[in-house]
């Protein structure tokens, strides 16, 4: 599974890898653990090479957008890889009913799309009804193999009942379901729960979601440092960071959930310039934190003294 340092996100290929770990079954099919161990080996050296890759692209063009994008669609890419590998050869169903089926969805920053270095991971194993033998060995199988391969994971398994309920009582699963982009599996389930989020839980609560909002915007401010002119400012919680960007985008989705941000100029949500500035903004915000999180080697949203010289020399300023 060796990788060229050109290749364009994911960073690999997809089908010679595959290819890769059903070779590895036909060796050790009947070994769980040399089966494991060899198909972990694998993953780690994609991981690697993507990790490495990613960086190598942020260094060249500066673009921390098109690296959160590169390793999202990286992380999209594994996570098939990682679940076709689970179902077909470890836990294949022998006779499967309506029930063998899940869909793998993105909450939170990687459900829209985007991954700094150092990001947690957040998944919903969605199912049809409630969890069987099939569905549990799956997961936990898939979540063992991510923390091995270093991931943080932020993980949530639940029916669409189940996430309704919670998300008309809870507002941050709320917000996290907002977020919600389908990465594999059961596409039905995933366009059930859209539909029902729409109409059961976002229709109708708009002045209660911005409220809450707003009010989770202050108590963050208070947190992180009210001031915008902090001189190791938090790129991410900060006033004027990633999350006040995120805060806006939030909002103007729970009002018009049909549109995305590229729809929210002919929307009226925002103005040409204004769309232009956001933009902006969030772009530069991403390269300051994807370089900050590769200088650092963990998530680290602080600019702190220290990584202040070496991030102006990653963007281009010079005295």
């Amino acid at each position: 599974m060796d990788q060229t340092a050109t290749r364009p996100a994911p960073y690999f290929d997809p089908l010679a890898a595959r290819e890769a770990l059903t070779a590895l079954w036909r060796a050790h099919g009947g070994n769980d653990t040399a089966l494991r161990s060899q198909a972990l080996a694998a993953l780690s050296e994609l991981v690697k090479n993507a990790r490495a890759q990613a960086r190598q692209q942020l260094e060249a063009d500066g673009s921390g957008r098109r690296c959160a994008e590169g390793l999202a669609t990286f992380q999209d890419e594994l996570l098939r890889l990682i679940y076709d590998f689970t179902v077909e050869h470890v836990y294949r169903a022998q006779n499967p009913s309506s029930a063998e089926r899940m869909a793998i969805v993105a909450t939170g920053g990687y459900g829209r799309a985007m991954l700094a270095p150092g990001s947690d991971i957040d998944l919903l194993f969605l199912l049809p009804y409630k969890q069987t033998a099939w569905g549990e060995s799956v997961i936990e199988y898939m979540l063992l193999m991510l923390w091995d391969l270093g991931f943080k994971v932020g993980h949530a398994t639940r029916t669409v009942d189940q996430c309704i309920k919670l998300a008309k009582a809870d507002m941050t699963i709320r917000t996290a379901l907002l977020d919600a982009r389908l990465v594999h599996g059961a596409g039905e389930l995933f366009d059930e729960l859209h539909a029902r989020f729409i109409r059961e839980v976002v229709k109708g609560t708009g002045r209660e979601f911005v409220e809450a909002k707003l009010e989770e915007r202050d108590e963050r401010h208070k947190r992180a440092g009210a001031s915008r002119y902090l001189v190791e400012p938090n790129v991410k919680d900060g006033k004027g960071g990633l999350r006040d960007l995120h805060t806006l985008y939030w909002i103007a989705r729970y009002l018009y959930p049909e549109e995305d941000l590229k729809d929210f100029v002919k929307a009226g949500i925002f103005s040409r310039e204004e769309y232009s500035t956001f933009v902006r903004c969030v772009d530069f915000l991403w390269s300051v934190r994807c370089h900050l999180h590769f200088l650092a080697g963990r998530a680290e949203e602080r600019l702190s003294f220290d990584v202040q010289p070496l991030m102006a020399e990653r963007l281009g300023y010079r005295e």
